[in-house]
Parts: C-alpha cells; sequence; structure tokens
C-alpha cells in the first residue's frame, strides 16, 4: 500500500478540510453592510488572506517572538480595514473581536467528515495546521470534525513550512516522520513536508480560492497519494 508503515495522518485545515473563502464571506457580509456597502465579501476574504503569510513571516524569520493565529489574524483585520474604506477607529473592539473569530467558524467541505471519518479508522488523524489550539477546538466543535488529538501551531511553537512545524508534531505524536503523512491541498505544504521525511497525500481543493483559481489544481510532485477528496482518499487507503 502507497501509505505502509504509516501510524498517522495529519491536515492541513485552512482550505484543505474546511473553506475558509466562503466562510470569511459569509461572516464579512453584514459588518460589510454596515461599514462599507458597495464592498465585496470575497474580496474582503481574499485581502484577509493575502495579509495571512507576510504575518507569519515575521515569525518565521525570526523578527517577531511566536504570536498565535488570532492574534495575527486581527491585526492584519485592523490593517485591512482602510483599504475598503473603514475608519477602525469607527469600528468597536466588540465588533472587530466578533468578526475575527470568523475563522473559527469556518465549514467543512463536503467530504470532510465522511472521509475524516473513515480515515480515523485506520490512523491516527489530527491537524497540522498554523491556527491555534483554541481555533481547531472551536472549528471542529462546530463542524463536526472527528480528530483524535487536536493539535494547533502552540505545539510546535513554528509556522509551516518551517521544519519544526512538521517535526514537532512527529514528536508530539510519538512516531517517527515517515509514519506520519500529511495531506493538503497545497503542493508547497507538501514539498515542505516530504523535505522533513513526512509521506504525502494530495487532495486537490480547486475552488478555494474562487471560481478563478489558478494555482494548486493538480498534484506538482510524486505524491505517495493523489485523491479527489476525502472520501476518495479514504477508499485508496482500504477504509
Amino acid at each position: 500500500m502507497a501509505l505502509d508503515g504509516v501510524q498517522a495522518l495529519v491536515f492541513d485545515v485552512f482550505g484543505t478540510v474546511v473553506d475558509w473563502r466562503s466562510g470569511i464571506a459569509r461572516d464579512a457580509t453584514p459588518f460589510l453592510a454596515k461599514h462599507a456597502p458597495a464592498a465585496s465579501a470575497t474580496d474582503f476574504a481574499d485581502g484577509w488572506r493575502r495579509r495571512y503569510s507576510p504575518a507569519m513571516e515575521e515569525v518565521r524569520s525570526g523578527r517577531r517572538p511566536f504570536t498565535r493565529l488570532d492574534v495575527l489574524h486581527r491585526e492584519n483585520l485592523e490593517a485591512l480595514l482602510p483599504d475598503f474604506g473603514i475608519d477602525p477607529g469607527k469600528v468597536t473592539p466588540d465588533e472587530l473581536e466578533a468578526l475575527n473569530l470568523a475563522w473559527h467558524r469556518l465549514d467543512p467541505w463536503p467530504d470532510s467528515v465522511a472521509g475524516l471519518t473513515r480515515l480515523k479508522a485506520g490512523y491516527i488523524i489530527a491537524p497540522l495546521s498554523n491556527g491555534n489550539i483554541r481555533l481547531m477546538l472551536d472549528m471542529a466543535k462546530r463542524a463536526g470534525l472527528p480528530w483524535d488529538a487536536i493539535l494547533g501551531a502552540e505545539v510546535s511553537q513554528a509556522y509551516k513550512p518551517t521544519p519544526q512545524a512538521y517535526l514537532r508534531t512527529a514528536e508530539v505524536l510519538g512516531v517517527r516522520p515517515e509514519q506520519i503523512c500529511l495531506v493538503a491541498a497545497h503542493n508547497g505544504d507538501l514539498a515542505a513536508a516530504r523535505r522533513c521525511g513526512l509521506r504525502t497525500a494530495f487532495v486537490a481543493r480547486p475552488v478555494e480560492h474562487g471560481p478563478g483559481q489558478k494555482i494548486d489544481l493538480v498534484a506538482e510532485q510524486d505524491w505517495d497519494v493523489v485523491a479527489a477528496d476525502f472520501v476518495d482518499l479514504a477508499s485508496r487507503l482500504g477504509l
């Protein structure tokens, strides 16, 4: 079998397990109706997400101590508001906090819960996400994600694709890197995991970034497994 010897499947979450774009746009809609009625909710979601990696790079580079993603998201939100003609000083802290928690309320892709439930029968399953523990916990409880363990970036004190993010997760789960497989919809994430000795499984999410998506539509390397979705992944693994 493609994953002989693997004991644990760990999952990228934003975009792979859950649909961040639709969820953020949904929660941003009433906020924008009040503060920027002409603004596009999907443009707002895309703009917020574009600040995600640059904010983490400040931590990855060592220019900033490890800072949980909830904090980075809140800072990015406040920085984003002027791009949509919104004065941050005219938005209450409670409004900002409620919108920031949209990342805790993201919906799973249609196959996620059923696929994870099948995969759980044969493997330890857990997130390997840049999200923090409380974010992952709230998301899992709301969406019914059947994780065996809730791991967040606080566990590794590192953001992907830093090697520590992958290696520390394997250590915490008590397995060697080659006994763990990252499941992700992002070729770059899988490449970084492979460099650390992890096994790899690609699941395409062709509308993660909307109908005009141009990246991560196909597997770009010979990953250990390539599947259409989580249910297909379970079938390919004999579950």
